[in-house]
């Protein structure tokens, strides 16, 4: 038995049991194992290895969970025959639970980044400044001024030029959206929203009592002629939108759909909150609504979405200096202000063009992961963006999505269902962020799991615990 597989194990590679798994799927890859093949009990294995059998029966149990083989009583393990093993270099040495989160749409954080020095080189920077400790005080709910003018910089590069008056600072996107709706909605008020729309704008407007509206969307996105009988049947206040690589479904909306929506928006009295967390990762995306029509656009921009959710700031233009001002009182009922230390340390990257150069380094990981993930999953049906964290998956006809999700969890993979963005009734389809995984290796490993488990009906799959 031993002759017809006797892998080689290294010391020091992480858990031994995901040594074995590793070991398998590699020669299963090379075509050492075949279909069919069948491995050798494991309690020799475990003593060819010289290890406990119950590192054995885990590398088993995580193999049969990931696809690769089959048990049958009595009869021992085969290696799978429709087995579909990861594609390329070696699989990576996974955490003890072998979990990959695909759930946290967050960026990448590739070592070209250079965060942690950036970081480092930053902070160090600020306190050598005169004053610096006058910044770590309170300050004013829509940022201090130098804050506000560093904003203002960095939205000019899409939006055009905007007076600093026009720009405040927020601790987050989803404390600029809660403050923006407040101002914006009164308790009752219709919100048109794409019919998968984004879970924080969906919690927010709850909160505050707004009913939400779902409008007709297509592959580009919100579909103009269905707002327009919206606003005609409705009567809406404001329309919220991501309007590059939407969340979840990945869509850009092209220009002339900007038009479109920003003109009838405009003739119907209709207020537009423009979520931009993703508009500046590709460097080709059309002009955000807020430089078409920015006196009826609330415009968000957020750094968690570009550089890191730990930074938590977000810019935030208005239509008009008293819409400035009333802003600036809801963040201030909200959390106060943002943080004084983050937003100069933007500010600071800004100047020194730190944050272009981080923007740049996750676009380009993001090229690379969804490169991966086309490869992968090729095959299957989703909807991506060379730029973007994520992606849309529908399920194939043979799978349902929360059963799927249940299965996806006990392989350790974490995906959203669509039921999370759905305003009405939920497709059959799952987002998968790119992003959480820590390097490319990872997120190969992963996917493969998800493709695999895919590419069989649920009947078929024997999971073991």
């Amino acid at each position: 038995m031993m002759e017809a597989w006797s892998p080689t194990i290294v010391a020091g590679a992480g858990p031994k049991y995901l040594a074995i798994v590793k070991a398998l799927a590699e020669d299963i890859r090379s075509g050492r194992l075949a279909p069919g093949s069948r491995l050798p009990p494991q309690r020799a294995l475990a003593k060819h290895l010289n290890v406990d059998l119950t590192t054995v029966t885990r590398a088993f149990n995580e193999a049969r969970r990931t696809g690769l083989i089959d048990a049958a009583v009595g009869r021992g393990s085969f290696v799978r025959g429709s087995s579909r093993p990861s594609r390329g270099s070696s699989l990576p040495v996974l955490s003890p639970s072998g979990s990959v989160d695909f759930s946290m749409n967050m960026p990448p954080q590739p070592a070209e980044a250079r965060l942690a020095e950036r970081l480092e080189g930053g902070l160090s920077r600020l306190a050598a400044t005169p004053g610096f400790l006058d910044r770590m005080q309170y300050q004013d709910s829509a940022g201090n001024l130098a804050d506000r003018a560093a904003a203002a910089e960095w939205l000019c590069r899409r939006l055009g030029p905007v007076a600093v008056q026009r720009v405040l600072v927020a601790g987050g996107a989803q404390a600029a959206l809660s403050a923006v709706l407040a101002v914006v909605l009164k308790p009752g008020n219709d919100l048109c929203v794409p019919a998968l729309t984004y879970p924080g704008l969906r919690m927010a407007a709850e909160r505050l009592g707004a009913r939400l509206v779902p409008v007709e969307c297509d592959e580009e996105g919100l579909i103009p002629e269905a707002f327009l009988e919206c606003c005609r049947a409705r009567r809406p206040r404001a329309l919220y939108l991501v309007p590059t690589l939407d969340n979840p479904t990945t869509a850009t909306l092209p220009a002339a759909r900007r038009e479109r929506i920003a003109e009838i928006a405009r003739a119907n009295g209709v207020a537009i909150i423009e979520d931009d967390a993703y508009g500046a990762l590709p460097p080709d995306a059309p002009a955000p609504f807020a430089a078409l029509a920015s006196d009826i656009t609330w415009h968000i921009a957020t750094l968690s979405k570009c550089v890191s959710p730990g930074l938590r700031i977000a810019y935030v233009a208005v239509p008009g200096t008293n819409a400035a001002v009333w802003l600036a009182a809801e963040l201030r009922a909200i959390n106060m202000m943002a943080s004084p230390l983050a937003a100069a340390l933007a500010s600071e990257w800004i100047a020194e063009g730190e944050l272009d150069a981080i923007v740049a380094a996750i676009r380009r990981e993001n090229g690379l992961r969804q490169t991966i993930a086309a490869e992968t999953l090729a095959g299957l049906d989703f909807r991506s963006h060379p730029c973007g964290h994520h992606l849309w998956l529908q399920m194939p006809s043979h799978w349902r999505r929360g059963e799927f999700g249940a299965h996806a969890r006990q392989l350790g993979l974490s995906v959203i269902q669509s039921d999370a963005f759905a305003v009405g009734p939920a497709p059959e389809a799952i987002r998968v962020s790119l992003g959480a995984a820590p390097d490319g290796a990872t997120l190969q490993y992963g996917l493969s799991l998800l493709a695999n488990l895919l590419s069989h009906p649920p009947g078929a799959i024997s999971t073991v615990v």
